[in-house]
C-alpha cells in the first residue's frame, strides 16, 4: 500500500504520549568505543552511476581499517522497510525521509553509514542534512553522465524506461536535481572503482573522521 495521493507524512502529528527515552549509553561513549567519528556518507546519483558499487568499496576499505560501518542500499531497503512505497514523487520523498531517520540512528550508534540512493531531489537531501550536525552529513555526488549510465544499464531499467514499461524513471521522465555544493564529486566514468573509493576514504582521513584524538 503506497501513500495516498497528495498525502505527505507529517511527524508533527505524532501522539503527545510519545516521549523520547534517554539511552543509558551516550553517543559520545559509543563514538569513543568506535574510535572514530560517525557520519552519513550520502551517495547520490543516477541509476547505473555506481553508487552502490562505490559505497560498498568504501565500506570494505573502512572495515579493513577497523571502522564500524554499514551500508543502506536503495534496493535492499525497498525489500523491507520501504517495501510499501512506489516510485512516484511523493513516495520517493517518503523513502528518503525514512532513510534519513534510520541513518540518524546509525550515526547516534557511532557508525560510519553509507547510503546508496538516487535521492533525486535537493530539498529531500537537505532535509536529511538538517537532521544531523554539520559534520555528520557528507554528500557524495556520483557524477556519471546519463549516456554512460544507460550504456551500463546493469538492471535493464533504462531499456524498459525507454520502452515505456517503467514510469517515473529518474533521468528519463522524472527529474534528477544535481547537488549544488556536495562535499565530494566522484567521477566513475573516468576513474576505477578503487580510485573512486580511495577518494572518499582519503576525504575522511584528511578531515579527521577516522581518528579521535
Amino acid at each position: 500500500m503506497t501513500l495516498e495521493k497528495n498525502k505527505v507524512v507529517n511527524i508533527e502529528n505524532k501522539s503527545s504520549d510519545v516521549v523520547w527515552h534517554q539511552a543509558s549509553v551516550s553517543h559520545e561513549q559509543r563514538k569513543a568505543a568506535s574510535g572514530h567519528f560517525s557520519a552519513v556518507l550520502w551517495f547520490t546519483g543516477l541509476s547505473g552511476s555506481g553508487k552502490s558499487t562505490i559505497a560498498n568499496a568504501v565500506d570494505k576499505m573502512l572495515h579493513d581499517l577497523g571502522c564500524r560501518t554499514y551500508v543502506l542500499d536503495g534496493d535492499n531497503v525497498r525489500h523491507g522497510l520501504n517495501g510499501d512505497l512506489s516510485f512516484s514523487n511523493l513516495d520517493r520523498i517518503e523513502n528518503i525521509r525514512r532513510i534519513g531517520e534510520v541513518s540518524k540512528l546509525f550515526v547516534d550508534a557511532g557508525l560510519l553509514v553509507s547510503t546508496a540512493f538516487i535521492s533525486p531531489f535537493i530539498q529531500d537531501r537537505e532535509s536529511v542534512r538538517a537532521l544531523l550536525k554539520s559534520h555528520q552529513f557528507i554528500e557524495i555526488y556520483i557524477d556519471t553522465p546519463i549516456e554512460v549510465c544507460e550504456q551500463r544499464d546493469p538492471k535493464g531499467l533504462y531499456k524498459k524506461a525507454r520502452a515505456g514499461e517503467i514510469g517515473h524513471f529518474t533521468g528519463i521522465d522524472s527529474t534528477y536535481e544535481q547537488p549544488l555544493k556536495p562535499e565530494l564529486c566522484v567521477k566513475t566514468a573516468e576513474y576505477s572503482v578503487e580510485a573512486c573509493a580511495l577518494q572518499v576514504v582519503n576525504y575522511l582521513k584528511d578531515n579527521g573522521y577516522l581518528n579521535i584524538k
